[in-house]
């Protein structure tokens, strides 16, 4: 079972790109574990580094005042590429619950939605507002209401936002696909016996 979400508060991550694809989210390199844990050090890996190998500050998961954030920010067709469910797992793991954007490829927003992880598609002008406001200042921060469908800041952002009611409601409750699975037990266990011809 996974954590609710209802109303989430968190600092906001920028990153200014679009397409950015599940192999760059987590390299295929890092797919090694069977776990679903552990890939968070390497999210970005290939982005966050130099070719020398060393942290680049002017990547923005690389800087301090951006340390802790829980809401990632990006442009259009975020999670386009394969479709690796480690994407949503490396974002998790690294302490995200939310990712803001205009637009996400449907299989990675399938595996965000399976993980507990909130993909918030609203226009690209909000987007664009709040990569601004994210860059400009320290500690820019997003309430992403998904019980009223709402991303909210403090300087008067209230942008709405679609979320499939089926996805919502399990993102509400805290269900994953085990959980969908044992809500229908006594009706899969009915099924069994009449295929097996029990009394």
């Amino acid at each position: 079972m996974a954590t609710p979400f209802r109303v989430h508060h968190g600092r906001v991550a920028p990153l200014r790109r679009s397409h950015v694809d599940t192999d760059q989210i987590i390299p295929k390199n890092f797919l090694k574990r069977i776990e679903r844990t552990g890939f968070g050090p390497f999210l970005f890996h290939d982005w966050r580094r130099t070719p020398g190998g060393n942290l680049d500050p002017a990547f923005p998961l690389n800087q301090p005042r951006y340390a802790g954030a829980s809401i990632l920010v990006a442009g259009p067709n975020f999670g386009c590429g394969s479709s690796r469910e480690h994407a949503a797992w490396a974002l998790t793991d690294a302490g995200f619950r939310v990712v803001v954007a205009p637009s996400f490829a449907d299989i990675f927003r399938t595996n965000a939605v399976g993980n507990g992880l909130v993909p918030v598609a609203i226009s690209e002008a909000a987007v664009n507002t709040i990569l601004d406001r994210a860059e400009s200042g320290e500690g820019y921060e997003l309430t992403v209401d998904l019980e009223r469908c709402e991303v909210r800041d403090s300087q008067g952002l209230a942008e709405r936002f679609a979320f499939d009611e089926a996805s919502r409601q399990r993102l509400l409750e805290g269900k994953d696909e085990i959980d969908l699975i044992l809500a229908n037990d006594a009706d899969i266990s009915a099924f069994e016996q009449r295929q097996h011809g029990a009394p």
